[in-house]
């Protein structure tokens, strides 16, 4: 079993990371932070979610700041201001016995503008960032990123997917020369590679964690047989059985998603909805009560669930295959993170089956039936 110290990280790091039950690394983290503390390079890392990517750029992007410049050194960008605000709290809390002070600074949409410009002129040496407000800020003149060493693109699959290739274009175009770039993607759609052929150098490490697997192998997969009118039971009697656990049902479409969520309620389930059309501090409101459990499920659209990091998920509820195999993945590796197990269960009705098949192919996967 290979440690962190013996990966390089300094004994004050591994104090905080013990403190947070990080004590062996993990796949990603054993492959990337060797490469990125011993030399500058650009770095592509394929790897899912939940599969500890935190610290694998976290820790070695601290490593390069140099404490006594005020300037930011580090951009980290990621897909939603969830995973924003997670990114910079770790970051935090990896630096709490160190000596010198390294400050973050997290900025995203949906937060009031001049609150954050005026945290920008603090001394910040890391800032984390969803792109369009990121862009806003730079455009604005309120963040030099013209000194940045290391940019770090995080769920870059995901940033695409949400529409945000000209606002990443745009960012990628500054300051190109001093700087690494460290991507990490679940996936490599054209896209992505583009990406890496404008903006990356062609000597880039790359790094494929369990490659075979598209899908956490902690999962389980599983499907039931029903038709339309009966899903809405075949679900009431799945969290009947499962009072003690928690997940997320995903639907298709934000009507689908608030009806759902409506109905299960007036069941007397302990629900929430997630979906576009709701305002931030909705979503927010939401998600707090999620994470301290007064909440047990969530029913979400695609989209709305992303960033969505929630520890001891037990299952994720498909009330419908998704049309894209990548949202399957998405949606599925919401459960089983940091080393747990967890069950995907997709309501099948009559001309479903060769979806099933299908993405059993495609991803490698077993679907195991469940009979209720």
């Amino acid at each position: 079993m290979t440690t962190f110290s013996e990966l390089g990280i300094s004994k004050s790091y591994i104090k905080a990371l013990k403190e947070l039950n990080i004590v062996n690394p993990t796949e990603i983290q054993e492959a990337v932070i060797p490469t990125l503390l011993e030399s500058k390079t650009d770095l592509i890392g394929l790897a899912q979610t939940g599969t500890g990517k935190t610290a694998a750029f976290g820790l070695p992007i601290l490593n390069l700041i140099d404490s006594n410049k005020s300037e930011v050194q580090g951009l980290i960008i990621a897909p939603t201001r969830e995973l924003v605000q997670q990114i910079k709290k770790q970051l935090f809390k990896f630096t709490k016995y160190i000596d010198e002070k390294i400050f973050v600074e997290g900025v995203y949409g949906g937060e009031k503008m001049d609150r954050q410009i005026k945290n920008l002129t603090r001394t910040t040496h890391i800032v984390v960032a969803t792109p369009g407000r990121l862009l806003d800020l730079v455009e604005r003149g309120a963040v030099d990123i013209t000194n940045v060493k290391t940019l770090i693109l995080d769920e870059a699959d995901e940033m695409l997917s949400m529409g945000f290739k000209e606002d990443l274009s745009k960012i990628l175009k500054y300051n190109t020369s001093k700087r690494n770039t460290w991507l990490f993607s679940a996936t490599m759609p054209e896209e992505i590679k583009r990406i890496i052929k404008t903006y990356m150098s062609a000597d880039a490490v790359r790094i494929e964690v369990n490659k075979n697997a598209l899908v956490n192998e902690n999962i389980s997969h599983h499907f039931i047989n029903t038709n339309i009118k009966d899903k809405l039971n075949m679900i009431i009697r799945l969290l009947d059985k499962r009072q003690e656990e928690r997940g997320v049902i995903f639907c298709r479409t934000k009507a689908g998603t608030k009806t759902l969520a409506k109905q299960l309620q007036e069941e007397g389930f302990a629900v929430g909805a997630l979906e576009g059309d709701m305002q931030q501090k909705e979503r927010d409101k939401v998600m707090r009560a999620f994470k301290n459990e007064s909440l047990q499920v969530l029913v979400s659209t695609d989209v709305s669930a992303r960033g969505i990091d929630v520890n001891n998920l037990a299952f994720v509820l498909h009330h419908q295959l998704p049309e894209h195999l990548d949202y399957y993945t998405h949606r599925s590796g919401r459960t089983a993170r940091a080393g747990k197990t967890g069950q995907s269960i997709a309501l099948i009705i009559p001309g479903e089956m060769q979806k099933v098949i299908d993405t059993q192919k495609a991803l490698g996967i077993t679907f195991r039936e469940i009979t209720m």
